[in-house]
C-alpha cells in the first residue's frame, strides 16, 4: 500500500482521477492537435498555391503514408501499453525484489523488441514504395497532373519510412514512460519546423508537392531523433529518461513482439481502413466526379482527421492511467477514466461538428477561398460525410480502451466490424447515384 502512494497516479480519489487524467490527456490532445494542424496546414500551402489538383495529388498520396503512421501508432500503441502495465506491475510487486528485476527485465525486452520491428517495418515500407508506389497511385484513378503531383509528394517519403514510422511511435512511448510533457514537445516542435519548412520550399522555393513532402520529413526525422537521444540518455550521466535500461538486456524477443503487434493491430486496422475508404473514395470521385470533386474531399478529409486527432489523442492520454490501474489490478479506477474519457469525446466531437455547419465557408476558405465550384463540393461533403462523426470518436475510444487493459482482439474486432459494416456500402450506392435528371454523372461528393 506504501508503495502505491508514491506513484503519481495510484491515487483512487475523484479528483486525483480527473487530475491525472487530464494531466495525460491534455498534453496527449495537444500533440495530436498540432499534427494535425501542421498537416492541415500543408493542405492551406497546397490549396493556395498550387490549387485543387494539388489538393487531389496530395489526398492520392495521403492514403499510402496513412498505413506507415498506422504501423508506428499500432507499435508505439502496444509497446506503449506494455510499458505502462509493466510500470503498474511492478509498482504493485515492490516489495519484492524478485518481482521488480523481472518487470525491469521484460522493459528492456519490450523497448529492444518495438525498436527492431520500426527497423524492419520500415525497411520493408521503403521496398513497398520504391517498387509499387505509381502503381497504388493508379490504383485510385490517378491521371494526367494529379498523377504527377501526387508521384512528387511520394518520392521522398520512399526512402524515409522508417521515420515516418519511428515518429508516429516515439511520442507514445514516451508519454507512457511519464513524460508526457515532453512527448508533446516534441511533436509541436516537429510541427513548427513542418511549417517553417512548408512556407520556405512551397511559397518561397516553388516546389509545390515536392516541397511539401521534403518538409514533412525533415519535421519527422528532427522528432524520430530527439525520442531515440532521449531514450538513450538512460545509457549516459545525463539521464532524462525514466527507464532502467541495461544494453545487456536489450534483445529481441519474439513472444513480445507477437504481443505488440496483437495488442496494438486494432490501431493499425484503424487506420488501414482509414486509408482504403480514402482510396477508395478517390477511386469513386475521379470515376464519377473530376479532380475538383477530390480535392473538395481532401478539404474535408482535414476536417475530418482534425476530430479524429482529437479522438486520438483523448484515447491515447487515458492510456497510461488505465494501463496502469489495470496492472496494479484497480478495476473502479479504470471505469472512472473511462467514463470520464467518453464524456469529453463525444462532447468534442458535436462542438466541431456544430461549427462546422455553421460557419463552412469559412473554414473552407482557408484551404482556397476563390474557386467556387472547390467550395461548394466541400461544403456539401461537410453537411453530408461528417453529420456522425462524433460517434467514430466514441470508436476510435473503445479501440484504445481494449488496448489498454491488453484486450488486443476485442479492440481488432471492433475495427475491423466497422470496416465490413462501411464497405458494402461504398461498393454499391456510387453507381446508384450516377444519373440525375438527365442522366449525367454525379459531380457531388453524395448526389
Amino acid at each position: 500500500m506504501q508503495a502505491n502512494a508514491t506513484h503519481p497516479i495510484s491515487d483512487s480519489s475523484k479528483q486525483s482521477i480527473n487530475r491525472t487524467f487530464w494531466r495525460y490527456a491534455i498534453p496527449s490532445v495537444a500533440a495530436m492537435l498540432v499534427n494535425g494542424f501542421y498537416q492541415i496546414v500543408d493542405g492551406i500551402f497546397i490549396g493556395q498555391y498550387v490549387g485543387y489538383e494539388g489538393l487531389a495529388g496530395i489526398n492520392m498520396a495521403w492514403p499510402i503514408i496513412y498505413i506507415f503512421a498506422g504501423i508506428g501508432l499500432m507499435i508505439g500503441m502496444g509497446s506503449g501499453s506494455l510499458l505502462s502495465i509493466n510500470r503498474g506491475q511492478e509498482q504493485a510487486s515492490s516489495s519484492t525484489n524478485k518481482g521488480t528485476l523481472a518487470q525491469s527485465l521484460k522493459t528492456n525486452h519490450t523497448l529492444a523488441t518495438a525498436a527492431v520491428l520500426i527497423l524492419g517495418f520500415g525497411l520493408l515500407g521503403s521496398l513497398v514504395l520504391f517498387m509499387s508506389g505509381t502503381s497504388l497511385l493508379l490504383a485510385q484513378g490517378g491521371t494526367g497532373n494529379t498523377l504527377i503531383l501526387a508521384q512528387q509528394y511520394l518520392a521522398p517519403f520512399s526512402w524515409s519510412v522508417t521515420f515516418t514510422i519511428l515518429a508516429s511511435a516515439i511520442p507514445i512511448l514516451i508519454r507512457n514512460d511519464e513524460s508526457p510533457n515532453l512527448a508533446t514537445g516534441l511533436m509541436v516542435m516537429g510541427a513548427c519546423l513542418n511549417i517553417l519548412l512548408d512556407y520556405i520550399f512551397i511559397v518561397q522555393l516553388d516546389m509545390a508537392l515536392h516541397g511539401a513532402a521534403i518538409a514533412t520529413v525533415a519535421a519527422q526525422i528532427a522528432v524520430a531523433s530527439c525520442g531515440v537521444i532521449y531514450f538513450l540518455s538512460s545509457f549516459t550521466k545525463m539521464k532524462v529518461s525514466n527507464l532502467t535500461l541495461n544494453f545487456a538486456n536489450m534483445r529481441f524477443d519474439i513472444k513480445l513482439a507477437r504481443q505488440i503487434l496483437l495488442l496494438g493491430s486494432s490501431s493499425f486496422v484503424m487506420y488501414l481502413y482509414t486509408s482504403f475508404v480514402f482510396a477508395l473514395h478517390n477511386r469513386l470521385f475521379m470515376e464519377y466526379g473530376s479532380p475538383v470533386t477530390v480535392g473538395a474531399f481532401a478539404i474535408v478529409g482535414y476536417l475530418m482527421v482534425l476530430y479524429y486527432f482529437v479522438a486520438e489523442g483523448l484515447g491515447e492520454g487515458m492510456q497510461p492511467p488505465v494501463s496502469y490501474f489495470f496492472g496494479a489490478k484497480q478495476t473502479e479506477n479504470i471505469k472512472k477514466v473511462l467514463v470520464l474519457a467518453t464524456k469529453v469525446t463525444i462532447t468534442a466531437g458535436i462542438a466541431w461538428l456544430l461549427i462546422l455547419n455553421l460557419f463552412p465557408s469559412t473554414i473552407i476558405g482557408l484551404f482556397n477561398a476563390e474557386d467556387t465550384s472547390l467550395i461548394q463540393e466541400a461544403t456539401s461533403g461537410i453537411r453530408l460525410h461528417l453529420f456522425a462523426m462524433f460517434l467514430d470518436g466514441y470508436l476510435v475510444l473503445a479501440i484504445m480502451f481494449f488496448m489498454a487493459v491488453n484486450q488486443g482482439k476485442k479492440a481488432l474486432g471492433i475495427s475491423i466490424g466497422n470496416m465490413l459494416i462501411q464497405l458494402p456500402f461504398l461498393y454499391f450506392l456510387p453507381p446508384g447515384s450516377v444519373s440525375k435528371a438527365y442522366g449525367s454523372p454525379c459531380r457531388s461528393l453524395m448526389c
